[in-house]
């Protein structure tokens, strides 16, 4: 594969000072350790190593190409990076394999990333004929064509829906049924055209592209992003010890769920209702550092138009959970 570029050339991290900026305290201590669950081309985990030399960085990512991209950038931090080539739901496992009990932080930016976007034969993009890909980890699992055209109809309506929040699946899984009978699906810009003409013109005046949320779902199925997700939060809660810090950057409302309930939930006392008393074990273990889910700024959104959809939720440790039931 030729050379596309250095990551630092190409990759433009949303929210970086910011998020250091709220973990950075959980990581001054010597052998404090943060895993960047989402490692992508390192510019989050480059900013960490340099602004707390203390910690070492763990950089966990399912594409190989952005691990190698990655380890290039950050070679020059020596052994304080370690790049783990793993899915983030596999975090506790990743943390034990390599001898730690236990970290003070984790990052978890979530969704595509933009080396897979900008790289026209992974088949993210729907701006650029490829075929239909979309694995984020190139070794295994299956394609979007291998969705498209094997999934029986009601399940391809139910991704479109669930995953795109697409209001005309039905009308979108039609045409799909209808066409791969003719000849099975294998690029992107055929998918795109059918998609033009099945998308009313007005929605497209309105709602953007009209491949924009079928794009969005087939990659959301493929690489099975929710319920990694659900499991990696659960996962990375478990390793998080007290007074660590957790960063979640969501692009997506049901993984913005996903993450607001898990993070709520831990902030939260479980005391039943009429007990006098509080119980050590029914108090919050988590407390929550983010109103809510914060914005990038206007001027950030206008020089990284792909940050305009993030949302940033944070959380710090307050009490273990090891050996007590939640």
């Amino acid at each position: 594969m030729e050379s596309r570029g250095a990551a630092h050339e190409r990759h433009v991290p949303v929210l970086r000072d910011r998020i250091v900026d709220l973990l950075a305290p959980a990581l001054s201590e010597p052998g404090s350790v943060l895993v960047d669950g989402t490692l992508g081309m390192g510019g989050h985990s480059e900013a960490f190593l340099q602004r707390c030399p203390e910690a070492t960085v763990i950089g966990i990512d399912r594409d190989e190409e952005a691990l190698a991209l990655a380890g290039e950038r950050l070679a020059r931090f020596g052994d304080r990076f370690r790049g783990v080539h793993a899915v983030y739901d596999q975090i506790d496992e990743v943390v034990s394999d390599l001898g730690f009990t236990e970290i003070q932080g984790v990052l978890f930016d979530l969704g595509v990333s933009s080396l897979q976007l900008d790289e026209a034969d992974r088949g993210f993009a729907y701006a650029q004929d490829a075929p239909l890909d979309m694995r984020m980890d190139q070794s295994s699992g299956v394609t979007a064509a291998e969705v498209l055209n094997t999934y029986a109809p009601g399940e391809l309506i139910r991704i479109l829906r669930d995953y795109g929040e697409e209001r005309f699946a039905k009308r979108i899984v039609s045409a799909v049924v209808r066409e791969r009978e003719v000849e099975p699906f294998t690029r992107s810009a055929r998918l795109v055209e059918l998609l033009r003409e099945a998308v009313p013109a007005a929605s497209q005046r309105t709602g953007g592209h009209p491949a924009k949320r079928t794009f969005q779902a087939l990659r959301i199925e493929v690489n099975d992003e929710l319920g990694a997700w659900q499991r990696a939060i659960v996962g990375a809660l478990d390793v998080l010890g007290v007074g660590g810090r957790i960063a979640v950057l969501s692009y997506h409302s049901l993984e913005d769920r996903i993450t607001k309930r898990a993070l709520a939930a831990g902030a939260t006392s479980t005391t039943p209702p009429g007990m006098p008393v509080e119980l050590p074990e029914h108090a919050a273990y988590l407390r929550l550092l983010t109103r809510g889910a914060e914005e990038p700024s206007a001027d950030e959104q206008s020089t990284n138009p792909r940050s305009a959809s993030a949302r940033l939720r944070v959380a710090e440790r307050t009490r273990t959970t090891k050996g007590v039931r939640r």
